[in-house]
């Protein structure tokens, strides 16, 4: 799959091996962890799988989440985009389209989030004419609650993920 989507400050494309090393500084800072069930990974190799593992979605699914390259620098920021969830139940969801983003820690309090979001439900609603987006958040995890917020998604309640022994917030957006 080949994605391009421009914002003023960032392009959102598909992930790519070249990724590896930004994806592999991403995941393995325990900062980024903290509201994630606080297990960042330990290899590149697991970096890898977690790039094989979108690319998968790209080809099952036709959508995964994108990479985020901020365009000033070239930079390899993070990640952010739709995913298509089958894995597992989620606040009584099992088949849901979902919302979310993930930033290399030096690029956090920049607005990057919301700006990476929004494109990413823009293109859900006007390119893929998903009628309804989900996200989910930790519940303690206050710069992302605002930032999902500031999407324009709803906070709708929270409930625990037993599979991850997580205390969330669920969040919908419908396309109107």
């Amino acid at each position: 799959m080949t994605f391009n989507i421009e914002t003023e400050r960032l392009l959102l494309r598909e992930l790519r091996a070249t990724d590896l090393e930004g994806m592999f500084e991403l995941d393995a800072n325990p900062n980024v962890h903290r509201y994630l069930g606080n297990k960042p990974i330990k290899t590149k190799a697991e970096a890898k799988k977690i790039l094989d593992s979108v690319k998968q979605q790209y080809a099952d699914r036709g959508i995964g989440r994108f990479a985020v390259i901020e365009k000033a620098t070239g930079d390899f920021i993070g990640w952010s985009g739709i995913r298509l969830n089958t894995e597992y139940n989620m606040n009584g969801f099992t088949k849901y389209y979902d919302v979310g983003y993930r930033l290399i820690e030096r690029y956090w309090g920049k607005g990057y989030a919301t700006e990476s979001g929004k494109a990413a439900v823009h293109y859900a609603f006007n390119t893929m004419k998903l009628p309804v987006l989900y996200a989910t958040t930790e519940a303690g995890n206050q710069a992302s609650h605002k930032a999902l917020l500031k999407i324009g998604l709803q906070y709708v309640n929270d409930f625990y993920f037993e599979q991850e022994q997580l205390n969330l917030r669920w969040y919908k957006i419908e396309n109107k």
